[in-house]
């Protein structure tokens, strides 16, 4: 079931990545272990057969039949093919121009793209960060271009294979660039540029009390659900840790930051106070929230209480793996429903299919941003992955909407960061960066 699991969040990255050959090893996975579990893997045999076909009809060789004796007629003089020039200035060069302004670099092609023409990865060289971006097209001044950004130590520009363009970000921090396609544009952004500034020390800097803030919002509006509250604590780790005090401290934080970005923020709860699970995306849909986030902390049963640990980041669909059936059956328990097994699974796979793979997308960026902000403190933060499962808080939302659970408040060590105020401000700030990344993608 592990492996099974595993594959359809490997699936999923790679589809979003435009990873061919890592969209083809999880689909054999998810087929050969779908069958062991008697699972329905019709969608993923189609897809498999999809690149199967291909695969197979490049490298088909169809034998040469033979039924009568072949007749030499004599050779006679084979004229020479005509070969039409080709105008190598319309046909070779796909993109127009390459200009790095602010903390961007914009892209214009000659014809409308897709995110399918961007490959982005990751490396870690040395004690430098690269941000490596290879682009589907051919561009002729790739050579004498310069890219420069203040703050980024290096942008390298070149055309790494005939139809290859590559653009890699290299410093010594992680710049989180993030990327948003728009008809024949392509624009890249770097977002975490203000940590550069902040070491130059002049007497003008003295003057001004506060850093100036970019604005990433451009007027988006988000609701923040911090998880329990009043007569419902959550979950309770050492020393009457309470989850609903802690989610609610993150909660808080992260509401601080966003307003500072530009975000139109609001709370489902601003105080101490128990909500009944079904109401509290009533807020979200009045409001028409762009995205609704519920954060909460998680916690294990006393035979795993020393291991279970780790960030999660859950969207809304049926639960496929027992874990995600657990840990959603902890949070839903505060409300009460009359729905039967059967009558649950129904409404859940009758979902909006976009909104769901919204939701994904969402879940993905909050996932990596917040691991991130998280590893900068304590490097062992566990990364608990983008899981699915049938959180009812998440069901009346009308928006993509994730669950969000911070860490384990029932292990010893996890449950003790949770409680410290700088911990609390890095995984808002990772949240934040989540949410930045995920619009810009998908503006």
């Amino acid at each position: 079931m592990r492996e099974y699991n595993n594959a359809r969040v490997g699936y999923l990255k790679a589809v979003l990545n435009n990873n061919q050959d890592l969209e083809i090893k999880n689909l054999k996975i998810l087929v050969s272990s779908g069958k062991k579990l008697k699972k329905n893997i019709t969608k993923y045999e189609k897809e498999l057969k999809k690149y199967n076909g291909t695969i197979n009809n490049k490298s088909r060789i169809e034998p040469i039949k033979i039924t009568k004796p072949i007749k030499i007629k004599k050779i006679t003089k084979i004229k020479k093919p005509k070969i039409s020039k080709i105008d190598t200035n319309k046909s070779q060069y796909t993109i127009k121009s390459v200009v790095s302004k602010d903390n961007k670099i914009t892209i214009e092609f000659n014809t409308n793209i897709t995110k399918d023409y961007v490959r982005f990865f990751e490396k870690k060289v040395k004690n430098a960060n690269q941000d490596i971006y290879d682009i589907k097209g051919r561009f002729k001044d790739a050579h004498p271009t310069k890219l420069r950004i203040s703050g980024v130590k290096q942008i390298v520009i070149k055309q790494e294979k005939y139809n290859t363009l590559r653009i890699l970000f290299e410093d010594k921090i992680n710049l989180k660039t993030v990327y948003s396609v728009n008809k024949k544009r392509l624009t890249i952004s770097v977002l975490n540029l203000k940590n550069k500034s902040s070491k130059k020390s002049t007497s003008k800097a003295k003057i001004s009390k506060s850093p100036k803030v970019i604005k990433t919002g451009q007027n988006r509006v988000i609701v923040l659900d911090a998880g329990h509250g009043g007569k419902d604590v959550g979950a309770v780790g050492k020393g009457k840790r309470y989850e609903k005090v802690v989610v609610f401290k993150v909660t808080k934080y992260l509401e601080s930051i966003l307003k500072k970005r530009g975000y139109k923020v609001y709370l489902t709860r601003n105080n101490d106070r128990f909500i009944k699970v079904k109401n509290r995306t009533i807020l979200a849909n009045k409001k028409k929230a762009d995205i609704f986030l519920s954060i909460h902390a998680n916690a294990a049963h006393k035979s795993r209480i020393h291991e279970a640990r780790g960030i999660e980041t859950f969207f809304l669909s049926p639960a496929r793996s027992e874990r995600a059936k657990r840990v959603a059956a902890k949070e839903n328990k505060s409300d009460i429903r009359t729905m039967s097994y059967s009558t649950k699974n129904v409404f859940l796979e009758s979902l909006n299919r976009p909104r769901i793979t919204a939701s994904q997308k969402l879940a993905i960026d909050t996932q990596r941003n917040i691991l991130f902000t998280a590893r900068s403190l304590y490097k062992d933060a566990v990364d608990g992955g983008v899981r699915e499962g049938p959180f009812w808080v998440l069901v009346g939302a009308q928006m993509p909407s994730i669950l969000i659970e911070i860490g384990y408040i029932s292990h010893k060590e996890e449950g003790r960061r949770l409680y410290e105020t700088r911990y609390q401000k890095k995984l808002a700030l990772g949240i934040a960066n989540g949410i930045d990344s995920y619009f810009a993608k998908n503006p």
